[in-house]
């Protein structure tokens, strides 16, 4: 949810909204909320805030029972949720020095970085504490973690291109027509910002239809196999919107659609990469 709302405060133009102050808004903590774009920044700062406090509750609680098996140690939840608080901190220290220097791009997407790092720590958390339920988990082949490994790292550069395009000045809109360009109105960085996020995005979706149709031959997991699928699906729903997007001129709710879709596909693609890589038992 946080990973939206901070692409609602940047493609409505919010991001603004309380001015350079922080972590007060205008000098207040409770603004007066009179302006559309006030509440959207305020907003996004206050689930910032929550998740701060859930991901330093969930590091209090894994230390506390850091002795139990799968808790502490590699491979244990403790680990990852340290990693959180690190990067849920530094997310919220750079969203300050972010609102300083008006938004520079190169901020944002360092910001956008911390952000996916800090959703997948907390899923990596996720998956080993499902694991800890002593339910037998079958082990998955060398190729698939290699597999999954790419697909995580082309989903995550994938994602920075993506806020890259949509901050660097003319990105946006220097390639008209999808998936190729019918039309270039800007080229240099921005074009090649924009063809890159395009290409990678394609390299992702098809590399994750090999892995699906890889999988069905190897007889992987269950669990594998359906990550997998899940995976593929939401790249190509990704893409999908994509089109739709560029093709009606890129109006607001898609725009917004098409950040959400692009948070789920990194969550999805990390999340069957951890799969990949439980510990079998």
């Amino acid at each position: 949810m946080q990973a939206v709302l901070g692409a609602v405060v940047r493609i409505t133009g919010s991001g603004m909204g309380c001015g350079d102050h922080w972590p007060r808004c205008h000098g207040y903590w409770f603004p007066p909320l009179d302006r559309l774009d006030l509440i959207i920044e305020v907003t996004h700062r206050y689930v910032a805030a929550a998740l701060t406090l859930a991901v330093l509750a969930l590091l209090f609680a894994a230390w506390r029972g850091r002795a139990s098996a799968g808790v502490g140690g590699r491979g244990g939840v403790l680990r990852p949720a340290a990693a959180a608080v690190l990067l849920v901190m530094a997310a919220a220290l750079l969203g300050a020095v972010t609102v300083k220097l008006d938004l520079h791009a190169a901020a944002v997407v360092i910001h956008l970085a911390l952000a996916m790092g800090l959703l997948a720590a907390l899923s990596l958390a996720a998956v080993r504490s499902s694991s800890l339920s002593g339910r037998a988990i079958a082990p998955t082949s060398p190729r698939t973690i290699r597999g999954s490994t790419t697909a995580a790292v082309m989903a995550f550069f994938a994602v920075l291109l993506g806020g890259a395009t949509a901050n660097m000045a003319g990105a946006a809109v220097s390639c008209i027509g999808f998936p190729h360009c019918r039309r270039v109105s800007l080229g240099g960085a921005a074009l090649f910002v924009q063809v890159s996020h395009r290409i990678l995005a394609f390299l992702l979706l098809f590399h994750l239809l090999g892995m699906v149709l890889a999988l069905r031959k190897r007889g992987e997991p269950a669990a594998t196999n359906l990550w997998a699928k899940l995976a593929f699906f939401t790249a190509l729903a990704q893409i999908l919107v994509a089109a739709a997007m560029v093709e009606t001129g890129l109006p607001l709710q898609l725009r917004v659609l098409h950040q959400a879709l692009g948070t789920l596909v990194w969550l999805v693609v990390f999340v069957f990469t951890a799969v990949t890589r439980r510990p079998a038992r």
